[in-house]
């Protein structure tokens, strides 16, 4: 008989951690969406922007916690503070994000000024496949 009721227990607790659950996922994407929706439509500020500022927020949140952990004496596997790299890979990175960025804005512009009608279809097609 306690075999059963403990069973019960178990299911009713495990129903209940799928609510609470449930429940901050529907307020992580409230809150997430309220964000998006103030950065991009109410600032007029674009997507590209919404993404460069997380990425911005991120990182530092990951310097301040490395410099955290290193006056706390706390070991962390990787410390992004001592992450170093060379002013040529760093040359290279960046300009390599900048041919990439320049190469889809030049061919999203040809494509959306509907000259090149093959050119807008492979496009459409990339972004329907993505």
């Amino acid at each position: 008989m306690d075999n059963n009721r403990n069973k019960k227990n178990s299911k009713r607790e495990s129903g209940r951690e799928k609510i609470v659950g449930g429940k901050a996922l529907i307020v992580i994407v409230i809150v997430s969406g309220t964000l998006v929706y103030y950065h991009c439509a109410y600032r007029d500020a674009s997507l590209l922007s919404l993404l460069s500022d997380v990425l911005i927020v991120l990182l530092c949140s990951l310097a301040i916690l490395g410099l955290l952990f290193r006056q706390l004496t706390i070991q962390v596997p990787v410390d992004p503070l001592e992450w170093q790299i060379s002013q040529d890979t760093a040359n290279s990175i960046v300009a390599w994000l900048a041919n990439t960025i320049g190469a889809a804005e030049s061919v999203l512009r040809v494509a959306a000024t509907g000259h090149d009608k093959r050119l807008f279809f492979k496009v459409f097609l990339l972004y329907g496949v993505a």
